[in-house]
Parts: structure tokens; C-alpha cells; sequence
């Protein structure tokens, strides 16, 4: 069973990770700060999943956006709201060699399926709700 994530056990969940981050892993080497598809270089068989934002109580999470300050779905410096799209349909991974933790969905549009991919950092993650 996928552990349910929480604003506040999500910042606990990161701060942990950013706490044992082994540097120079292979994972880094495309910039995933902000939302990006996910590159082929990346080795999903070094991801494990370790928590979901999506609330299984929902039968339709929102798409509303929390974007203050100028900040838009691709910047890096985007806050976490996990309340609000798209971090409501993420699943929290973390890399198995390295320790870093990212979130990922899959976006679908009328023909076309996109799995994006985001690093996670503690500092980014707000708890606002609707």
C-alpha cells in the first residue's frame, strides 16, 4: 500500500531526504527544478516509489493552480502546493542511490500522454489548501 502524503508529511518526508543526499548521481543529469517531461536518460529502475499526494477520497482532484509571486507551472522556483494541480496527482519517488526525492504524473491532453517529472525540495513545499 502507498503511504498518503500530507503537506506537513511531505516537508518531513523531504527534509529526511535532503538529509542523506549522496551527491554526483546519475539522476541529475538532466535539470529536473522545474516540471520537465521525463528524459529518457533518467533510470526509472533507481526510483521507488514512496508516497502519493493523490487523495483517494477525491473522485475528481482540482485543477486549480497555486502560482503566487509571478511563478508559473514550468518555474523552477514554483512553490509545492500538494492541494493543488498537478502536485494533487503526483506520487512521491525517491532514487535509490542518491536519495533525492522527485514527484511525477502522467499528463494527458486529447492525443497525447506526457510522464513529467519535478525534483523536490523541501524549501519549495507550502501547505495551502482551497
Amino acid at each position: 500500500m502507498t503511504r498518503q502524503l500530507d503537506a506537513q508529511s511531505l516537508l518531513e518526508l523531504a527534509q529526511a531526504a535532503e538529509a542523506r543526499i549522496v551527491p554526483d548521481c546519475s539522476c541529475t543529469k538532466a535539470s529536473l527544478e522545474g516540471w520537465q517531461s521525463q528524459p529518457l536518460s533518467l533510470d526509472e529502475t533507481r526510483l521507488v516509489q514512496v508516497g502519493t499526494l493523490l487523495n483517494p477520497e477525491l473522485a475528481e482532484p482540482t485543477y486549480s493552480e497555486y502560482l503566487p509571486e509571478g511563478t508559473n507551472y514550468w518555474s523552477a522556483e514554483a512553490p509545492v502546493a500538494p492541494y493543488f494541480f498537478p502536485y494533487n496527482r503526483c506520487d512521491v519517488w525517491q532514487c535509490s542511490a542518491c536519495n533525492r526525492l522527485y514527484l511525477r504524473y502522467t499528463e494527458g491532453g486529447g492525443y497525447f500522454v506526457d510522464r513529467r517529472i519535478r525534483a523536490l525540495h523541501a524549501r519549495l513545499i507550502t501547505d495551502v489548501s482551497e
